[in-house]
């Protein structure tokens, strides 16, 4: 009873998440619940123990480093999304789209130019190609795929991005637990090669367009776009237009002006890059270890780069904003402060989700959980039960960072404890958090990204989610046997089952897509 007593936070967190698909409720009644367990249902110390959690969550100089990063960051979205210049960049790509391939490519290419936020992405890729796909013939509902599975997949490994802290944060958050002295940002990137379910699904975004070939509901909805001349879809229940015009002048017409978008998030991600290294170089220096790319990055406080990483991309924007598009500053300050306050629910959701960390391990839930399922747990398996564990939480409650706040104190732990330390398998069971985080993000009714892009793309949520969901089946289905599953026994290395999960997947489509009927536009 001890041991399922101290299992109690986390469980009832996940349980009022799929029953409530409230996060930020389910995390705070699973915090209380701790605390109760704690001081023994007595009110006085169950309250001393809950302030204790709390100041652990919120007085760390890393976690206020990832709260700056992620207000910044948010900032600099707002500055940037309100100069009309990313949609202007946009632009400039579909030049190039001039028949339906082109067009799905010049789609698929700007999800990937797009890398620093899945909000972002949906609207300015849904609302750019929009007019082109409709005098291309190309469904609406082909292009909220695209547009859906080119956000979070591409946001969740994007070396920086609006994720990337909260990733970071997470992995942070259980390896000091753990006593695991590795920079996460270089943890981070040792999980890139096991995050099946994002790369094969931009894979096999690029394999649907270049074959030409669809199956199931979304070649039927192409064929329907093929017969009738309006594109709308029946079920759509919201305006076309979902973003307000810029309050300021739209940017000059010159593909110069344009490309400066840009500079302030190329910026960001020089001075991230270089600060890391110069950061672990020395540091390394110290320590007086070889100069390889792992003892560099591995001690490289990549919090404290990412701050002023940020604040230098805020700063280039400030000063094209102010003395290059002639803005007034104040209004540079208002398009900082709603970009930052958009950031407000996902920082309330990290200091949850680290209170949360904090009750779990001073309950010692992971070490009760190992003693309760030793013997009825293999270690092998453990990467593909979590992504599906994580999927079906993802899925009903439509929220991927919410799945991996629930999901990474209880896990992490477990996997260290279950797999003796392997660190294979402990990656592989951090990715399978993410990965299957991000399946259900991608194709959950009711997330935020999958209703965006439906929004964005003009498309009738209804159909968006009915058309998509098969390829996301699939993609998760190949993600689940060659990733999760062959190499969590051994049979495969993390490279290798990318590869063969593509050819899978090229099989697939050959074997059951078909070419729908393009009517010249």
């Amino acid at each position: 009873m001890a041991g399922l007593l101290t299992a109690l936070p986390a469980l009832l967190a996940i349980a009022l998440a799929l029953v409530t698909r409230r996060v930020l409720l389910s995390l705070g009644l699973g915090i209380i619940a701790g605390a109760l367990v704690a001081g023994s249902l007595a009110p006085a110390a169950s309250l001393q123990h809950l302030l204790r959690y709390a100041g652990s969550a919120l007085l760390s100089t890393s976690h206020a480093s990832i709260l700056a990063f992620s207000l910044l960051l948010g900032g600099l979205i707002g500055v940037m999304g309100r100069s009309g210049e990313q949609k202007r960049l946009a632009e400039l790509l579909t030049r190039y789209a001039t028949t339906p391939v082109r067009g799905q490519l010049a789609t698929w290419v700007l999800g990937l130019i797009i890398f620093f936020d899945d909000y972002v992405n949906s609207l300015i890729v849904g609302s750019s190609m929009r007019p082109i796909f409709d005098k291309l013939r190309i469904s609406r509902e082909k292009l909220a795929f695209i547009v859906d599975a080119t956000s979070a997949p591409v946001a969740s490994v994007a070396l920086v991005s609006s994720w990337i802290a909260v990733e970071i944060s997470y992995i942070d958050e259980q390896y000091r637990g753990l006593g695991l002295s590795v920079d996460a940002y270089w943890t981070f990137i040792q999980t890139l090669p096991y995050r099946f379910y994002p790369f094969l699904m931009l894979g096999f975004v690029f394999i649907i367009i270049v074959s030409g070939r669809d199956f199931g509901p979304m070649r039927l909805a192409q064929e329907a776009a093929n017969k009738e001349k309006d594109l709308l879809s029946p079920d759509l229940l919201f305006p076309v237009h979902t973003e307000r015009e810029p309050s300021s002048p739209p940017p000059p017409a010159g593909d110069t002006f344009a490309w400066l978008s840009a500079v302030p998030f190329i910026v960001l991600l020089f001075v991230a890059v270089v600060g890391m290294w110069l950061d672990g170089y020395l540091r390394a220096a110290d320590d007086n270890v070889a100069f390889t790319f792992r003892n560099v990055l591995s001690r490289s406080r990549s919090y404290v780069v990412l701050v002023v990483a940020a604040i230098s991309g805020n700063i280039v924007a400030a000063i094209l904003s102010t003395f290059v598009r002639k803005r007034p500053v104040n209004q540079w300050a208002r398009d900082f402060v709603k970009g930052a306050r958009r950031m407000l629910e996902p920082c309330s959701i990290l200091i949850l989700a680290w209170t949360l960390a904090a009750v779990c391990r001073d309950l010692r839930t992971a070490e009760h959980l190992v003693t309760l399922l030793q013997g009825g747990l293999w270690a092998p398996l453990l990467p593909a039960s979590v992504f599906i564990l994580a999927a079906a939480t993802s899925f009903a409650t439509g929220t991927s960072w919410g799945t991996m706040a629930i999901l990474f104190p209880l896990v992490v732990p477990l996997a260290h404890e279950i797999s003796g330390g392997n660190e294979e398998i402990l990656l592989s069971s951090i990715s399978s958090i993410l990965g299957g985080a991000v399946w259900g993000d991608h194709c959950s009714p009711i997330s935020d990204t999958t209703i965006m892009s439906s929004l964005a793309s003009g498309c009738g949520h209804i159909s968006h989610v009915k058309t998509q969901l098969p390829y996301a089946l699939v993609v998760g289905a190949v993600s689940l046997c060659w990733g999760e599953i062959a190499t969590g026994l051994g049979l495969l290395t993390p490279i290798s089952a990318l590869l063969v999960g593509l050819f899978t997947l090229i099989v697939i489509v050959r074997a059951f897509g078909r070419t729908p009927t393009l009517r010249p536009p």
